[in-house]
């Protein structure tokens, strides 16, 4: 057998835009998303309730519709990366990565040697792959989070680490560094993922970051190759237009 082929590592490599769905810490929920042929699904460690037991299952969804399973672990810790593999993950997301050094460490975790010193096990991914060892670094997902300002004036030392997947600039985090919590509309916050992603993009990098239906269109266009989105806005929207459409029918 040969090993499992990450989806998302893929579509960047192709330069074309990786979709990952965020929404869901449910393996039968994920199973519903399948066909609509997203290329990952977001699986909360840090803000949701993921935790390693889940991970199987979850994992298990995703490979059946052939998605790739990105999980964000709490923290950048070498053995909560390398476990959350374990249990299957083809990604991780790295929270509040804001120095080159702390870059590195996801890497040292995240990868086997020679390129890192991940714990030498064979995950559920590797079973019935001889070479899962030799193989695993090309199809792990390493996606780490710009979420400070620091990590911002400090973009150009952490795009020099290796075998960093995406370099992803999520706007909640960053606007509340920059003293403007809850406004990510804010000019000097949105000059500032402008920016971020421009350096990016500049510096033969994949970009990230978090869109929506407004914005999604502008962010490709600046060169954004891996989105995520929470699909729950679209399910409420559209509660919320049929209610509507209902009560209006009733007065009619």
């Amino acid at each position: 057998m040969s090993i499992r082929p990450n989806r998302v590592k893929q579509r960047l490599a192709a330069g074309q835009v990786a979709t990952i769905l965020a929404g869901t810490n449910d393996s039968d929920m994920i199973d519903q998303l399948g066909p609509l042929g997203a290329d990952g699904i977001w699986l909360e460690g840090e803000h949701g309730g993921v935790d390693y037991a889940d991970l199987g299952n979850l994992t298990r969804a995703c490979d059946l519709w052939g998605m790739t399973s990105v999980v964000r672990v709490m923290d950048n810790d070498y053995a909560t990366i390398y476990r959350t593999l374990d249990r299957g993950a083809q990604g991780i997301v790295v929270p509040h990565v804001n120095s080159r050094a702390e870059a590195q460490m996801v890497v040292e975790a995240g990868k086997f040697a020679p390129l890192g010193k991940r714990g030498m096990f064979t995950s559920r991914q590797g079973f019935g792959v001889s070479d899962y060892l030799k193989t695993a670094n090309d199809q792990s997902l390493l996606i780490v989070l710009l979420e400070d300002i620091v990590a911002v004036q400090n973009l150009d030392e952490i795009l020099k680490v290796d075998h960093i997947d995406v370099f992803f600039v999520a706007p909640s985090d960053l606007a509340t560094s920059m003293g403007h919590i809850g406004d990510t509309g804010h000019p000097e916050v949105q000059q500032t993922i402008d920016g971020a992603i421009a350096r990016i993009v500049q510096a033969g990098r994949a970009a990230g970051t978090l869109v929506n239906s407004a914005n999604v269109e502008r962010y490709t266009r600046m060169g954004v190759r891996a989105i995520m989105t929470s699909f729950f806005p679209w399910i409420q929207a559209g509660a919320k237009d049929l209610m509507d459409r209902a009560a209006s029918g009733a007065r009619a």
